[in-house]
Parts: structure tokens; sequence; C-alpha cells
């Protein structure tokens, strides 16, 4: 994750998602203000109200549980986006109630940069969600309404999202709207993100950043996970998430994927033999049938150990064609490459792809970790899936660690490995070079 939240205030959350609920965005909210004013300034808050249009459709022809895995894969999008892309202040992500959430944030930014990044979410969010009530697919359209308040009480910020609602959105077929519903002057389009991206990628201009990956015993520095970012001219830090989306818009996904596959390994060949790198890898990846073979192509003219690499997939890349899939990550295991299956226990979990797959490594999502040190639901589940792993022979990866109890806790349980702001922040590859 690129940047830790602000702590939820409020104590409680939404019991289906897991984020934060409405009593959490006021005292969250009101502490923010009440930090701003003990030092004498006042709080500047950009907030988006995302509403998802279509969820009771998804009740009435899927069920009510289905339409909950879709508000918790929403969730997930959600918290993974703004882990993603609020890199430089606090930030909250709520479900206020329904198929409303809300995502607020301290960090310092431009209306346009604030209406870029809800197009962007909007995106996220809009992707199917697959396997619902067993094999449907189902699209949500969300409508977004943005807000930056100065000032202002955390009710009338949410009374403000809520009312411009309506008028903002009635008969019109538009995702985005601005509360006072003024849109910035000199919005940047679609087309010309995706040119500078592409420009970007023959510029060089992608950065890539590591976090530092450590052995539970002894805190041991075992390796990385690289991470793209983009520093843009104008709209400033760009995540991995984004980039990929305005890559998929381009059609420049497999480009953009062995430009950073190519530069991380590049980056890390220098580095001590006891060192692993993690890579992701996409859907767009997986589902071409010569990926095998082209990445170890890659790999071999890098001359980085393949015993040294992990490729890290998430649970939402193998909902197509599962034996493909498998066909793929047999061949890349076949010379050595280890396999991780990310984001674990965030989405939908289908547990045939832990018996067709060859994975060597669960990487646990942090909402599998941000609860268990006080609740004992959430500890009985991290349990369950470290029992789960060692029984099918898997090392298992906490994410998201952030305190010495946490690390403790997973220490106790028999966790092996864990990455987190604990220890460090994603950094350079010339400091991640220091480090080891």
């Amino acid at each position: 994750m690129a940047t830790k939240p602000i702590p939820m205030e409020g104590g409680l959350r939404d019991p289906l998602t897991g984020l934060a609920n409405a009593d959490d965005v006021h005292a969250t909210l009101a502490a923010w203000q009440a930090n701003a004013a003990r030092r004498g300034s006042s709080t500047i808050i950009h907030a988006m109200m995302v509403s998802l249009q279509r969820i009771d459709t998804v009740n009435v022809a899927y069920g009510e549980s289905a339409g909950d895995g879709a508000l918790i894969e929403t969730a997930r999008r959600i918290t993974h986006f703004a882990d993603d892309e609020l890199s430089a202040g606090g930030w909250i992500a709520a479900r206020i109630s329904g198929g409303n959430f809300l995502v607020a944030s301290l960090e310092r930014c431009s209306r346009e940069r604030w209406q870029w990044l809800a197009e962007a979410l909007a995106d996220a969010v809009a992707l199917p969600v697959k396997n619902i009530g067993g094999d449907g697919t189902a699209r949500l359209w969300p409508r977004i309404t943005l807000l930056r308040a100065e000032g202002e009480t955390s009710g009338a910020i949410l009374d403000r999202l809520a009312g411009a609602f309506a008028e903002s959105f009635e008969g019109q077929a538009r995702r985005i709207a601005w509360v006072n519903g003024v849109m910035p002057l000199h919005g940047r389009s679609n087309a010309q993100l995706e040119a500078d991206l592409i420009a970007a990628i023959d510029r060089d201009e992608i950065e890539i950043v590591y976090q530092p990956q450590y052995a539970v015993e002894g805190d041991r520095l075992i390796g990385a996970e690289a991470l793209a970012r983009w520093q843009h001219g104008k709209l400033g830090l760009v995540g991995a998430a984004t980039l990929f989306t305005l890559a998929e818009r381009a059609d420049h996904v497999a480009q953009l994927s062995r430009h950073l596959s190519e530069k991380a390994l590049s980056e890390a060949s220098s580095w001590p033999s006891s060192l692993r790198l993690s890579l992701n890898i996409t859907p767009t990846d997986l589902a071409s049938a010569n990926f095998a073979r082209d990445f170890l192509s890659m790999l071999g003219e890098s001359g980085f150990s393949p015993d040294r690499l992990t490729l890290e997939i998430t649970e939402q890349m193998l909902l197509a064609d599962l034996d493909q899939v498998a066909t793929t990550l047999e061949a890349l295991k076949a010379q050595g490459v280890n396999l991780a299956l990310d984001d674990f226990g965030a989405g939908f979990c289908n547990f045939r792809y832990l018996k067709v797959l060859p994975i060597d490594l669960l990487k646990l999502d942090r909402s599998m970790i941000d609860g268990i040190l006080n609740d004992q639901r959430d500890l009985s589940v991290f349990r369950a899936i470290l029992a789960m792993a060692q029984a099918l022979d898997l090392s298992v990866l906490a994410e998201g660690v952030e305190n010495e109890a946490q690390r403790d806790l997973i220490a106790r349980e028999g966790c092996a490995y864990y990455q987190g702001f604990l220890r460090s922040k994603p950094m350079t590859a010339f400091e991640f070079a220091a480090l080891g």
C-alpha cells in the first residue's frame, strides 16, 4: 500500500464491508478540524460520494447475498484505490448507507486532480464483478459527487454531497459532478492523459518504488515488492491502479507491464543474492498465450535468477480462463519462478484457485490484519487462513503491518513474512539498495 489512512476515530466499522461507518466519518473529520484549529489554521477537506447504480437490480437478479458481495468488492476497490493514490495526506473511506460510499482526504490537490481521481475511481468501480450468485457477472454504474470544503462540519459536508446528487444527475448520463456545479476550467482530457502516459513510457519517466518485505523471525529483510509511480507534470503523483487504467484505455497495458518488469529486474540485478523481488502481473499478461515464453526470455536476458523472483497475481485476474492461467503459471513455475496470490481475503475467495494453481505464497490483504488485535472474529479468521496455508504447504505474508503489536501477534500465530509501515514505506531503488 502507498500510504497509511488516518485511523478511524469512532471505533466501529461497517459490519458488511469493514470500512468506516457514518459515525467514524463524523468523528474523524471533527478530529481533522480540531487538529487544524490547534495549529491556528483551517482544514481543507476533499470529499467524494460514490453512489452505486444498479445495486438493487443485482439483488433482484441474484439475491441479496450477491448484492452484499458486490458491495464488499466495491469497498475493496475503493480501499485499494485510496491506498494507491492518496499518498500525500491522511484519508478515510466509509460506507455511509446502502450503495453509498465516501472518500475524504486531507491531501493538498487541485480541483482538476480531485476530479481526475474521481474519474479513475469510477473506472475501477465499474469493472465487472464476477462470480455473482455463483457464476454471474454484474456491472455497477457509479456516480460521484465532489466537494472541496474548508471549515465546514462533517454533517454539512455529507448533507451537501447527498443533496447535490439528485439534482446533478437527474436525466443526465454523466457520472461526475461537483456540488456547486462548477467543473475545473482547464481539465485534461482522457485522450491527453493517454498520450502523456505513452510519452512517459518512451521517456522512461515511470518510476518504480520498492516496498520492503521482512521475515517475521528476526525482522530480517528478505526483499521488496516493486510498485509503479508516475509524477505527472500537472496532476501530481499517479499510482499504479490509475496508471494501468490509463494504459488499458490506450491499449498499452502489455507495453507498460513489460517496461516496468524490465526496469525492476534491471535495478534488482545489483541487489545481494539473499534478497528477492516481487512483481505484479496483469490480467492482460495472463490472457496472452505467449506470456510465459516472452517473460522467461526477458528474465533470462536480465540475468536475475528465477528462484529469487515472485510474481503476484490477484483473484480478480483469475476469473476468466482458469485452465489457460494454470498452464501459463505452470510454465513459469517449472523454471523456478515463485507465485503469490495477492490481496487474499479482500474479495471473493474461490478456493479452487488453491487447488488448481501452483501457488507458493498467500499475501493477506491488509483488511485481514486491521482488526486482529481487538476483534476475536478477525483473529479467528486469520488463524483459519494460517492453518489452511500450513495444510497446503503455502507460506503467508501479511500486508499492512503498522505497529509492533500486530507484528508480535502474527509472530505468535506463525505467519512467516510481512510488509508495512511498521518498518518502512515504499522507497526508491537507491534507498532500498542502502537498506539492503
